[in-house]
């Protein structure tokens, strides 16, 4: 444990934001997961394209909050569409 005041801060502040990144990280795998599973059902329907767009902006939020790299977001969101396209394509 920190002796110094500025350090005991500093865990307050690193506990805080430990928190809440990982509260938005679980929101943004929760939108992803419900996502691939509605990709896995039915990939032409408008719920997949609306759990899709759910999922896309949960990611780009968390880049917002930058709990997450953007580059990171940005090959999710990719990896997603391309789930999305090949399934339509096997249908």
């Amino acid at each position: 444990m920190p002796n110094i005041k500025s350090a005991k801060k500093r865990m307050r502040i690193e506990e805080k934001r430990r928190l809440r990144n990982n509260a938005v990280k679980s929101t943004v795998r929760t939108y992803v997961t419900k996502a691939r599973n509605a990709i896995t059902r039915a990939p032409a329907e408008e719920t997949t394209e609306a759990a899709i767009r759910e999922a896309i902006s949960k990611l780009d939020k968390a880049v917002t909050k930058g709990v997450l790299h953007r580059n990171n977001a940005a090959r999710r969101k990719s990896r997603l569409m391309a789930r999305l396209h090949s399934a339509q394509a096997a249908k």
